[in-house]
C-alpha cells in the first residue's frame, strides 16, 4: 500500500540534485523511506520523483514517535501550548534515542577481506564528497558544520534547505546509479532504528545520494530537535532533575572570552592509502581508507559507513550544542574511479582535520574509539561501539555536563545579547560566503571556458599571420615569422595554464567556502535551541504564579539558560579563532599560487618578445 505524506513547507529543489520541488498543502506519495540522511523519496502528483526533506512533511497515520527515555519523566504539560506543531512524528531515525535491539550472535560466513558478520553493515550503501581543507597544521581551537538557503529564516527552529555543496563549480560530477555496496542488515550489532544507516532499497532512480542535501549538507535535526526529548524544545534539560551523567566539558574564561578546556596535546591524524576490498566471496566491493592518529601512529582501516557511523554518533550526542558538519555526500557509483577516490580521501581528510581540532569532539570516548579501531570483531572494539550507541547523555542533556568554571551566572538580557550577536555574525558571513561562491564558480567557469579559447585564438591569429608573411617570398623576413609563429605558440600554452590554474589555487579557496558554507549552516539549529530556552526562561514569572513551577524551579532554569550561554560562546569562539587561522591559511596559499601563475606567463611573454629584431 502506498504511503501518502503532506508537504508542511515549501521546498525548491537544487538542479542536478535529484531532489523535487514541493509547496507546502500539497500531498506526495511516498516511494522509498529508507533513503536516510533527513531525506526521503516522493512522487509527485505529475509523476515527478526526488529527494524531499523529512522534515518538510508529515506522514498520514505515521506511527507515534517515541522519546528515548534519557531523563527521569517530567510534567511537561504546561509547555504544550507553546511548543511548535511538529512537523513529522516519522523522523529519520538517527534522531531516534532508543536503544538499540542486539539479538544473538549470527553464525559467519567467510568472506575474502571482510566477514559477513559486519557490525557496520546498518552504514553501508555509501560513497562521497565533502570538503577540502587537509592541512595538518592546527590553530588553538577549531569548529564544525554545513549550510542552507533557508536556514537563516527558520529562526533555528525551522527546517534549513540542505547545503548544496562543492560541485557547485565545474568539478567531475560522477553519478551513477548502482547498488554495488549495499550490505544486507547485519544481525548482531546494528539496529535499524538506531544506527541511522542507510537500507538496501536506499537507492532510488534519482542517482546520487545525499546526506541530508546534495554534495554537501546542512547538520540535519529532526523537527522534534535532538534525541532525548518528548518534545521539541529545551525544557527536558531546564527542569531535569537527573543527575547528570558522563565526563565534565570544563568551560573557562579565556583571553577572548568563555573557551573551551583544550588538551595540551592537539590531535590529529592522516587519512591516506585507499585500497579497494571485496566480501561475499568478491559479489560486494568496497575502498577502505588507513586513518593515522597522531597519539599513536598506528593505522586502522576504515570504509565510508564507519566514518557515517561516526558522524551520526557525534552528531547524536553532540549536535545541541556543537554544530557537527555533515559528511562529505554519499556516491552511488563512480566511486572506484580514480579521480572520485583522491577526491573522496580529501574531504574526509578535512572532515577528519576539523573533528580532531575540536576539543571537546577529539577527546570523546567516541571520537578515541574510532581512532584506535583494530578489528569489528574485537571484543573491546563491540564493547565500545555498544556504550557509545546506548549513550544516554545525548540532545541537550550534554548541557547538564558543561561546567563553567569560576563564572559567575549571566542574567537572561546578556544571555539574550550574546545569543543574536552570533546570529547576525553567523547570517552575514554565510551571506559573504555564498558570495564568494558564486563569484568563484563564474571565475572557474571562465577560465576552463571562454577565457583559454580567446588565448587559443589569438595565437592562432598570430600564426595564421606568420603563414601569410611566409607565403610572399621575400628573403628578409624569415626572423619576423618565426617569431610570430612562437609568439602564437606562447599563447596557446598561456591557454592551456589558464584552464589548469583553477585546480592549482581556486580550488583550496573553493572548497574552504564550502566547508565554512555548510559548517555556517549547522548555526541556526544550535542557535536556535538557546533561543528556544530563552523564551522558556522568559515564562517562568508566570508559571511560578500559575503554580507551574516552584521560584527554585524558575532559579534553576535561569541558572542552566547561562550554562548554555556560556557554551555558546566558547564555541562561537572556537569558530572565530579557527575561522581566522583557515582564511589566513588558504588566502596564502591562494595569492602565491596566483602569483606564480603571474610570473610564468610573464616570463613566456619575455621570452616571445625577445625573438623579434629591435629595429
Amino acid at each position: 500500500m502506498e504511503t501518502k505524506a503532506q508537504v508542511l513547507y515549501d521546498f525548491t529543489a537544487e538542479p542536478g540534485n535529484n531532489e523535487l520541488s514541493v509547496r507546502e498543502g500539497e500531498t506526495i506519495t511516498i516511494t522509498n523511506q529508507n533513503v536516510g540522511g533527513g531525506w526521503i523519496e516522493a512522487r509527485n502528483s505529475r509523476g515527478d520523483v526526488g529527494l524531499v526533506p523529512e522534515d518538510y512533511i508529515e506522514i498520514n497515520q505515521a506511527k507515534p514517535f517515541t522519546s528515548g527515555g534519557n531523563a527521569a519523566p517530567l510534567d511537561l504539560s504546561f509547555f504544550d501550548s507553546h511548543v511548535p506543531t511538529p512537523a513529522s512524528t516519522a523522523q529519520v531515525e538517527v534522531a531516534q534515542p532508543e536503544t538499540p535491539v542486539t539479538p544473538g550472535v549470527s553464525s559467519t560466513s567467510p568472506d575474502e577481506t571482510s566477514n559477513g558478520n559486519d557490525p557496520w553493515a546498518a552504514f553501508d550503501n555509501n560513497a562521497s564528497g565533502g570538503f577540502s581543507n587537509n592541512w595538518p597544521a592546527q590553530p588553538e581551537g577549531t569548529e564544525t558544520g554545513k549550510t542552507s538557503s533557508n536556514a537563516w529564516h527558520s529562526g533555528g527552529q525551522g527546517h534549513p534547505q540542505a547545503y548544496q555543496g562543492p560541485d557547485i563549480y565545474p568539478y567531475p560530477c560522477l553519478i551513477e546509479l548502482s547498488g554495488a555496496e549495499d550490505d544486507e542488515w547485519d544481525e548482531e550489532w546494528d539496529d535499524v532504528k538506531s544506527s541511522g544507516g542507510y537500507a538496501e532499497s536506499e537507492v532510488g532512480e534519482g542517482g546520487a545520494i545525499n546526506r541530508g542535501g546534495a554534495h554537501g549538507s546542512s547538520m540535519k535535526i529532526a523537527l522534534n530537535k535532538f534525541p532525548g526529548f518528548s518534545k521539541s524544545g529545551p525544557e527536558l534539560y531546564l527542569l531535569s532533575k537527573q543527575a547528570a551523567k558522563g565526563t565534565k566539558l570544563p568551560v573557562y574564561m579565556g583571553e577572548v572570552g568563555p573557551v573551551w578546556a583544550y588538551p595540551d596535546y592537539q590531535l590529529d591524524c592522516v587519512v591516506a592509502d585507499p585500497k579497494k576490498g571485496t566480501k561475499m566471496y568478491g559479489l560486494k566491493s568496497y575502498i577502505e581508507y588507513q586513518v593515522t592518529p597522531t597519539t599513536t601512529n598506528k593505522p586502522v582501516n576504515h570504509r565510508y559507513k564507519h566514518f557515517d557511523w561516526l558522524y551520526e554518533r557525534l552528531l547524536d550526542k553532540f549536535g545541541s550544542a556543537i554544530p557537527i558538519p555533515s559528511l562529505p555526500d554519499k556516491q552511488v557509483t563512480g566511486r572506484f574511479e580514480e579521480e572520485f577516490i583522491k577526491m573522496r580521501m580529501e574531504r574526509l581528510q578535512a572532515w577528519m582535520t576539523r573533528m580532531c581540532r575540536h576539543p571537546v569532539v577529539s577527546c570523546s570516548e567516541v571520537f578515541q574509539l574510532f581512532l584506535t579501531y583494530k578489528d569489528e570483531k574485537a571484543r573491546d572494539w563491540k564493547t565500545g561501539k555498544r556504550k557509545a550507541e546506548k549513550d544516554e547523555t545525548v540532545g541537550v542533556m550534554i548541557f547538564s555536563t558543561i561546567e563553567p568554571e569560576a563564572l559567575p551566572d549571566l542574567d537572561l538580557i546578556e544571555v539574550e545579547q550574546k545569543c543574536e550577536q552570533f546570529s547576525r555574525f553567523t547570517r552575514a558571513m554565510d551571506d559573504g560566503v555564498k558570495d564568494l561562491l558564486t563569484i568563484g564558480n563564474e571565475h572557474w567557469k571562465r577560465c576552463t571556458g571562454p577565457l583559454p579559447k580567446e588565448y587559443q585564438r589569438i595565437g592562432k591569429a598570430f600564426q595564421n599571420l606568420s603563414s601569410v608573411f611566409t607565403s610572399s617570398g621575400y628573403e628578409g623576413e624569415a626572423a619576423l615569422t618565426d617569431a610570430l609563429t612562437a609568439a602564437g605558440k606562447t599563447y596557446e600554452e598561456i591557454a592551456q595554464m589558464v584552464a589548469e590554474q583553477p585546480r592549482k589555487d581556486l580550488h583550496f579557496l573553493m572548497e574552504t567556502n564550502n566547508e565554512y558554507k555548510g559548517l555556517l549552516g549547522c548555526f541556526p539549529d544550535t542557535i536556535g535551541v538557546h533561543k528556544a530556552a530563552i523564551e522558556k526562561v522568559k515564562e517562568g514569572d508566570k508559571l511560578v504564579a500559575a503554580g507551574k513551577i516552584s521560584s527554585s524551579d524558575k532559579t534553576t532554569m535561569s541558572k542552566r539558560a547561562s550554562t548554555m550561554s556560556y557554551a555558546l560562546q566558547a564555541e562561537m569562539n572556537h569558530f572565530h579563532s579557527n575561522r581566522i587561522y583557515d582564511y589566513n591559511r588558504v588566502m596564502q596559499q591562494y595569492l602565491e599560487e596566483q602569483v606564480k601563475f603571474y610570473e610564468m606567463i610573464a616570463e613566456k611573454l619575455r621570452h616571445a618578445h625577445s625573438r623579434f629584431t629591435t629595429m
